[in-house]
């Protein structure tokens, strides 16, 4: 059975919104940017274990090396880095909003370097996601005093144009490398930056090594960053980014959600609103076109 592509970005959305949560409670445990780097070192060497296991061939030439790498600085390294970092200049609203430009930074990268169609209606719902992001983050930028710093700003937009890169180079590695393999060499060269600040800017053996701390790891690193990352390229193997990319505004759909089941949280007409405009933004920037998809003519052939 072929699942879509859709519904595999779908749920690496799931996976993602997950790690806020997670993120929060392993911080109270652990200095940032080593908890930053135990996550990319724990999940990348997963998946390189299940790669080696599945017999998964060595990536080989230098092109092949290139966009790992690039991958692993982009999503990995600066991604890590800035939104991390970024927590302590910047409101949680605004970066945010910030966050939900990276699909539109993703298309029009995937546009210049990779050929791919999107559409009028496709960019009016990437627009349109952006829009219902932004008004389900006002009320949070409004309660912070919109406070934020400029290095704070910077932060967030390095980050979120490292994680739009990392799209475009992930992609790239698609049908060329086993996905396990890729996002696992991926995230152990991403953590090589991230645990060398972590050594020179903190002290790693200030973890307290507690149970909350370890399931915080454990989940933080398992399924929300080696299963996601692995399923992300998978879909990748059948979804243009600028459509794969646009699903991103359904993470803080979920936030909002997770929070108003397991911890209260209002749901004001923002969020409704904003929900809503997000949803419609990815059903009409993913949507498929109206020709035959290089999937279904899998599934046609099969």
């Amino acid at each position: 059975m072929i699942v879509s592509p859709r519904i595999l970005a779908a749920l690496v959305m799931v996976l993602w919104a997950s790690c806020y949560p997670l993120i929060t409670l392993g911080l109270d445990y652990a200095p940032h940017l080593t908890f930053a780097a135990l996550r990319a070192i724990l999940a990348g060497s997963i998946l390189i274990g299940v790669a080696a296991l599945r017999r998964a061939a060595w990536p080989r030439g230098w092109s092949v090396w290139g966009w790992i790498t690039l991958a692993g600085l982009g999503m990995t390294g600066i991604g890590y880095f800035g939104m991390f970092h970024a927590a302590e200049f910047v409101s949680p609203g605004l970066a945010t909003v910030i966050e939900s430009l990276q699909p539109l930074i993703a298309a029009v990268l995937a546009v210049v370097f990779l050929r791919e169609r999107l559409g009028p209606i496709g960019w009016f719902g990437l627009c349109l996601g952006v829009g219902g992001v932004a008004l389900i983050a006002i009320p949070r930028v409004l309660a912070s005093g919109g406070g934020s710093t400029a290095f704070g700003l910077v932060l967030v937009i390095t980050a979120t144009s490292g994680v739009a890169v990392g799209n475009i180079a992930i992609k790239s590695l698609a049908t060329r490398i086993d996905a396990a393999m890729a996002m696992g060499l991926q995230l152990l060269i991403g953590a090589i930056p991230i645990s060398i600040l972590a050594f020179t800017t903190e002290s790693p053996t200030a973890i307290d090594w507690s149970p909350q701390f370890i399931i915080s790891l454990l989940s933080l690193a398992l399924p929300g960053t080696a299963l996601a990352y692995w399923l992300w390229q998978v879909t990748l193997q059948s979804l243009d980014v600028s459509k794969a990319a646009a699903f991103s505004f359904l993470v803080p759909i979920i936030g909002v959600s997770v929070g108003a089941l397991f911890f209260s949280e209002p749901m004001t007409m923002n969020v409704f609103g904003g929900g809503a405009l997000a949803a419609i933004g990815v059903y009409l920037a993913s949507r498929p076109r109206s020709e035959t998809s290089p999937l279904m003519s899998a599934e046609k052939e099969a």
